[in-house]
């Protein structure tokens, strides 16, 4: 049996724990690596707070440390000294080394000025040592629980070198800390659990919530790679979740704990999916957390994070789609809860009906290739305004969903169902023999057909008119590298390997492009997209994109949406019993 306990490269995961909103990470901004780990938080955006540097008490310096992590603990080592930290709770570190080691903790802003940067005290009720951060508006204190600290650059303030060092109480002797996260103030840290029970519970706590979401990587019978990938994609999900604060009412998924530290609005709809049958709470937050930003004219913001909502842009409109996926996936909704969603979902429909349709036109546009979600994708190349052929399939899908709702609630499904009929024929116009094209509101011109996006309108399934399921299959076959459905099609002029909706390989456009081929009957080229996907994490990961020719991850490579989606697939091919499995 797999172990429950999945070990990841540090620089590509961050170390954390549901709820919490620190991690451990050597990524310390958008696109940035150090050396060092740092204690990083993400309450108003991501900081990193303190680096934490090993060393031996003597002061030598030679030593080589090894970094290494799995979802209960980070240890660094070198010949036979260990130091080891673990998430005693969601606000509080704990950090233990083995005699004759030390641990440097030395702020990450350069210089104190009257809003940037921490400044450093003792406090004189317990000695504790206590880092203030402008950028986060938090407190990180430092208690010795065995051993003592050295405090550097105490009180000091401009540029200055501020940092705690711990040691054995004889300089040779085992020490342990704690690190807490709070506002203001609050009574002196009292360790009530051993070092080793804080280990012992996040294990327990980690294991049970993926035998909950991933029962399969328990099984003997699934693949040892599949079994191995589950867990670690269960950890990035787990880990990147935190608990309410700032503007996220809800627990919630983050789309990653390095920079995408946020929620966007059709991103929270996969992660909802993946987490339906074993975390259905969960999964429900997940859904409806943008829904508590909708704003009077019925808009889901672009994205939410603790302390920033954008309303600049929106996201597409496929929560109707993923309701219906929550709903099969046995996610069991109260009255009151329908009723909700009706409400809400009802009012993010009449806002694409309302606002985004030119007077006297059935189909809905983007505004922006953000509005779609493929920001840059070569469809907003020409013009930015776009009737698009999956906008009307999603809301065709979204508009089957309310008729569904209505009834189950004492609305009228027709006004629905008429909307629905008057879509469908609406979508008809964008038909072109050899597929769909997308085009521009201003002139009515087609714009450029090499990008995946438009394909994905075989979500429509059964609704397509004969033969058109088989022409977007013989598409879609155009765009598949060895690793899966690239973004732009690998022979176009505009193709680019780290071109993010220009050519790589993302979790989303794969998922929707598969359940549609699946829906729409071409069931052979769903199961060699699912299990090209598979493949791909199961070798590189869960990153926020993947170089499609190579298979590479680029970007944040601990992204939700990318673990989430494999989870999905996974659990739909255990259901088939597919042998590449």
């Amino acid at each position: 049996m797999t172990s429950p306990i999945p070990s990841f490269p540090l620089r590509h995961v961050p170390f954390s724990r549901r709820g919490s909103w620190l991690d451990l990470s050597p990524v310390v901004a958008a696109h940035r690596t150090v050396d060092d780990v740092h204690l990083v938080s993400h309450r108003t955006g991501m900081h990193a707070v303190l680096s934490l540097v090993p060393a031996a008490a003597s002061g030598a310096v030679d030593e080589s440390w090894a970094v290494a992590a799995d979802a209960a603990t980070v240890r660094w080592t070198t010949g036979a000294m260990t130091v080891r930290a673990v998430f005693a709770s969601t606000d509080t570190l704990r950090l233990r080394g083995d005699a004759g080691s030390s641990l440097r903790l030395a702020e990450a802003a350069a210089e104190l000025t009257p809003f940037t940067g921490i400044y450093l005290f003792q406090d004189p009720r317990d000695g504790s040592a206590v880092f203030t951060s402008y950028e986060t508006g938090c407190r990180y204190r430092v208690t010795a629980l065995e051993g003592r600290l050295r405090i550097e650059g105490a009180e000091s303030l401009g540029a200055a070198t501020r940092a705690v060092t711990v040691t054995g109480g004889d300089d040779a002797g085992p020490w342990e800390i704690a690190i807490e996260e709070f506002e203001s103030s609050r009574p002196p840290f009292a360790a009530s659990s051993a070092f080793e029970d804080c280990v012992a519970e996040v294990t327990e706590e980690f294991a049970a919530f993926a035998a909950r979401v991933a029962p399969w990587a328990a099984r003997d019978d699934v693949a040892q790679q599949a079994r191995d990938a589950s867990l670690r994609a269960a950890y990035v999900l787990w880990s990147a979740t935190v608990s309410p604060a700032g503007f996220l009412r809800r627990e919630a998924v983050l789309m990653s704990k390095h920079w995408m530290d946020k929620v966007w609005s059709w991103d929270h709809c996969f992660n909802a999916i993946a987490l339906a049958p074993g975390e259905p709470g969960l999964a429900l937050d997940q859904f409806l957390a943008p829904f508590d930003h909708q704003d009077a004219t019925g808009a889901l913001p672009d994205s939410i994070a603790h302390s920033e909502r954008l309303y600049n842009f929106v996201k597409p409109p496929i929560h109707g789609w993923a309701l219906a996926r929550l709903r099969a996936e046995g996610l069991a909704l109260t009255d009151d809860v329908r009723v909700d969603i009706y409400d809400r979902l009802s009012r993010w429909t009449r806002f694409w009906l309302d606002e985004r349709r030119v007077p006297g036109r059935a189909l809905a546009h983007y505004q922006h290739g953000n509005d779609s979600g493929w920001d840059n994708a070569t469809v907003f190349d020409r013009t930015r305004l776009v009737e698009s052929p999956e906008l009307a399939v999603f809301l065709l899908l979204q508009f089957d969903e309310l008729a569904r709702l209505a009834g189950e609630t004492g609305h009228d499904p027709a006004p629905w169902l008429d909307e629905a009929a008057r879509m469908t024929e609406a979508l008809s116009e964008l038909w072109r023999g050899d597929g769909y094209a997308a085009r521009g509101v201003a002139d009515g011109g087609d714009v450029e057909r090499t990008s995946l996006l438009p394909v994905l309108a075989v979500l429509a399934g059964d609704r397509l008119p004969p033969g058109v399921p088989e022409v977007l299959a013989r598409t879609a076959k155009t765009f598949l590298t060895e690793w899966g459905p690239a973004t732009e099609r690998p022979d176009s002029d505009r193709y680019e390997d780290d071109g993010y909706w220009r050519g790589p390989i993302w979790a989303p456009s794969t998922m929707l492009l598969e359940d549609g081929l699946r829906r729409a009957g071409e069931t052979a080229l769903a199961d060699d997209i699912s299990e090209r996907f598979r493949r791909l994490c199961e070798r590189h990961g869960f990153a926020e994109n993947f170089d499609a020719r190579t298979g590479q991850g680029l970007r944040d490579r601990a992204y939700t949406w990318t673990a989430a989606v494999y989870l999905i697939l996974v659990r739909d091919a255990v259901r088939r019993g597919d042998a590449a499995l």
